[in-house]
């Protein structure tokens, strides 16, 4: 096997062999989410494609991975949404006259606008719910129609943030319209009442932040199962490391990386680089940016003060009023932001760990500061820098509409509504795979053509796989084929053993999944093709290249119902621990029970029905059971292909019957298919010449949509005929009434004319002067068409 390479945020370039400190074990950190709002897709992409590399590293390399993940459950998001929804409960129970909720809400709303649309800033004096949509128009024409505030590029964050604040400024001021300030008006009114009440708040009671953080991570846990996201071997939540970060930063001090000043305690980047350490490890050019280092330090710590260098960063910040607290030597105070994840990391990883993983926009400041902050942690004085992270991976942004999605920006769908909605959560992943998991990814309409297109090409190879397999009578599959090592594979298992090499040398240049998938699909492409050209190929080679599809989707996290190794044949489709399998393939049993009630009452001269009637599959499947096997479809085949059977010879004998008894039977052949097969999701693909039909595993939810596809293509028929033939019959019906008007009446009552001939042709015009000739020309054309068709009318009449 090759060695594996990773892209490397520590090393920019080209990937970088990857080597772990300890041979065949990996140690991995990854930054969780900071719980303070519904999961959306962009959190759906970093942590989907986490999941990827650490299953491929597991199930494809083999390593024993140790995977911690943190909860930021201490967060300059979390206090203020938190608060202001406090706040806004509080307001909500006061006593408000029409008057003076009005007022508030206008209160609210310049206020927002103020500070929020710096176009509208100079219009807040006399902005109203009234004039506001104009005056926004006209500041906002712009980006509004798609542009960017500056005129030049494509728009980005700042326009979206732009839009953001436009929607919540137009539902505010719909509901002032309508006197309905609770809750239109509930996202200006937030950050108002919080600029007015939010050092009124006893935060000693730390419930309201709590009962935010633990509901939004139970949400998060379920969307993470709902994806398929192996859950993390540790989880650490910052509220539950107080007193141990408060002990890491107390150390970064006595070491002289850090200070003390106005309650706060600070990282001192000049000190950190004058023992010989780096800074900025990950993103140097952009140490000096004032707006990401604000971002850094969050939205509550703006303009800290007794700062020595400009590019410090808080280690530990004096709570204000408002705000959570927890006890120190230098005060009450909460941690900086990234503190926790160095505390929380090196407790269970130790001092150096082999992976450190999260999304691209954490990279500057809160990365690099981690980084420094954990190595002056670990740093001894003369003995060089301190390595804490070997290989840090950064996942790649989830752009919608050119900006990046996020919570902030409101221009996301949750995971949960994508879900219900959109996306399967292999679809999704499926999506995730066809691009880098270090790259920035745009979900495009041909993106999804193109992963509906893998996701149907794979699943009907595994269907019509199973089906053949089903055919032969092979319950377990082939045995082993003999492949000898002296030999070079041919046919099929020749294109096997390529795409195997072809995969290995996609996953070791840094997990290349975009180039993996194409490797399964050119495979299961190029063996389709030889099934075409190749009737009788060898079942066991086509079974092989199924099972080794199976393993690599199983790896890649593509079936929620699979376990490693991955050894089945297809997707997985296994009963539940809790259910007995009688009671699973109960359902198919009464199948085969109506279908040989129903058919026992036809008189049909056939030497088979009578012994396909008596066939009992329970013993079959009794022996498949006691297996141990729980494949529902394995334990339900038995029954279904004694059903098959039956319905074939139906077809096989239909045409010799009399109409009455033909018309029974493909109402019962027609309703096996249909509708009770199809309800289990089970499909019958009948095929020509007398061979047996094949009974394939379709999920029912995809052939009852095929099913009202087709019946809604059939009515959209049928309606555009129907608008044909009454348009038709309409246009007939005109016809008939002009060709009812005499040739001689036709042009007459005319405007444009004043005097006509004895055959009603127009000889002058209005103004008196006389006919042009080439429109005369034209008239006398117009006067003969009507001329025939009156005549015609008068002869079909029999006037």
């Amino acid at each position: 096997m090759e060695s594996l390479k990773i892209h490397n945020s520590l090393r920019p370039g080209p990937p970088v062999p990857f080597t772990p400190i300890e041979p065949g074990k990996i140690s991995w950190y990854a930054c969780g989410p900071t719980v303070y709002d519904k999961s959306h897709l962009g959190h759906a992409r970093n942590y989907v494609s986490t999941d990827i590399i650490r299953r491929i590293l597991m199930h494809y390399f083999g390593f024993k991975v140790k995977f911690v993940m943190n909860m930021t459950d201490v967060d300059d998001k979390i206090i203020i949404k938190a608060r202001r929804q406090r706040l806004l409960e509080l307001e909500k129970k006061k006593r408000y006259s029409k008057d003076d909720l009005r007022a508030l809400a206008l209160a609210a709303f310049t206020s927002y606008a103020a500070a929020n649309l710096p176009l509208l800033a100079q219009e807040t004096s006399k902005l109203d719910e009234t004039n506001y949509a104009a005056l926004c128009d006209t500041a906002y024409r712009s980006v509004l129609a798609g542009g960017t505030l500056s005129g030049e590029g494509k728009p980005g964050d700042g326009e979206a943030k732009i839009k953001m604040h436009i929607s919540n400024m137009d539902a505010a001021a719909e509901a002032v319209k309508k006197d309905a300030v609770f809750p239109g008006a509930d996202e200006i009114l937030l950050p108002y009442l919080d600029s007015l009440y939010k050092e009124t708040i006893d935060t000693r009671d730390q419930s309201m932040f709590t009962d935010l953080t633990k509901s939004m991570e139970a949400l998060f846990m379920q969307d993470m199962d709902n994806l398929n996201v192996l859950r993390p071997d540790f989880i650490t939540r910052v509220t539950e490391y107080m007193p141990q970060i408060v002990k890491f930063v107390e150390q970064i001090v006595d070491k002289g990386f850090a200070y003390e000043a106005e309650g706060s305690v600070y990282f001192d980047i000049a000190a950190f680089e004058k023992a010989g350490n780096t800074y900025a490890r990950l993103r140097p050019d952009s140490r000096n940016d004032k707006s990401l280092q604000e971002e850094g330090e969050g939205s509550l710590s703006k303009n800290l003060g007794g700062k020595r260098g400009a590019g410090d960063f808080a280690l530990w910040k004096q709570s204000k009023a408002g705000e959570p607290f927890w006890p120190s030597k230098w005060g009450n105070g909460r941690p900086g932001w990234h503190i926790e994840c160095s505390v929380m990391a090196s407790d269970i990883l130790g001092s150096r760990m082999d992976i450190h993983s999260g999304g691209i926009d954490l990279a500057f400041p809160h990365h690099d500061n981690e980084l420094a902050q954990s190595e002056a942690f670990f740093c001894q004085h003369g003995k060089g820098e301190h390595t804490w992270v070997n290989y840090f991976l950064h996942m790649g942004h989830l752009s919608i509409s050119g900006s990046k999605m996020s919570k902030s920006l409101k221009n996301f769908q949750t995971i949960q509504d994508a879900l219900s909605t959109t996306y399967t959560a292999r679809s999704m992943r499926i999506v995730f795979l066809m691009g880098k998991w270090n790259d920035g990814v745009e979900i495009s309409p041909d993106m999804r053509a193109q992963a509906d297109n893998w996701e149907s090409t794979i699943s009907n190879f595994f269907t019509n796989t199973k089906s053949w397999l089903a055919e032969a009578g092979v319950s377990d599959g082939v045995r082993a084929l003999s492949i000898s090592p002296d030999k070079p594979a041919t046919g099929l298992l020749a294109d096997l053993e390529q795409a195997k090499k072809d995969m290995e040398a996609a996953l070791v240049n840094s997990f290349d999944t975009p180039r993996a998938m194409l490797v399964m699909l050119k495979l299961v492409n190029s063996t389709n093709a030889y099934l075409r050209d190749n009737k009788d190929a060898d079942l066991g080679q086509v079974e092989a290249i199924a099972r080794w599809i199976t393993k690599m989707v199983g790896i890649f996290g593509l079936d929620a119902n699979a376990e490693a190794p991955y050894e089945g044949l297809g997707w997985a489709s296994a009963i539940s621990a809790d259910v007995d399998p009688e009671t699973a393939v109960q359902p198919y049993a009464s199948v085969l029970d109506r279908v040989k009630a129903d058919v026992s009452k036809l008189e049909i001269p056939s030497d088979k029905i009578p012994t396909l009637l008596a066939q009992d599959p329970s013993k079959e499947f009794q022996s498949i059971a006691a297996s141990g096997s729980r494949d529902i479809e394995k334990l339900a085949l038995p029954y279904l292909r004694v059903v098959s059977q039956i319905r074939d010879e139906l077809r096989r004998v239909v045409s010799a019957q009399s109409p009455q008894t033909k018309k029974e039977i493909l109402a019962i052949t027609d309703r096996i298919r249909d509708h009770d097969l199809t309800n289990l999701g089970v499909y019958l693909d009948d095929r020509p010449d007398n061979q047996p039909s094949l009974v394939k595993f379709i999920p029912a939810a995809e052939q009852i949509a095929t099913r009202e596809e087709k019946a809604a293509r059939e009515a959209e028929k049928g309606r555009k005929k129907e608008e044909a033939r009454v348009a038709r019959e309409k246009a007939e019906h005109e016809a008939r009434e002009k060709a009812k008007v005499r040739p001689e009446d036709v042009f007459r009552g005319d405007e444009r004319y004043s005097a006509w001939d004895e055959q009603g042709l127009p000889t002058k015009m209005k103004d008196g002067s006389e006919v042009p000739k080439s429109q005369l020309k034209s008239l006398k054309k117009l006067w003969e068409k009507q001329k025939k068709a009156h005549e015609d009318l008068k002869a079909k009449s029999g006037l």
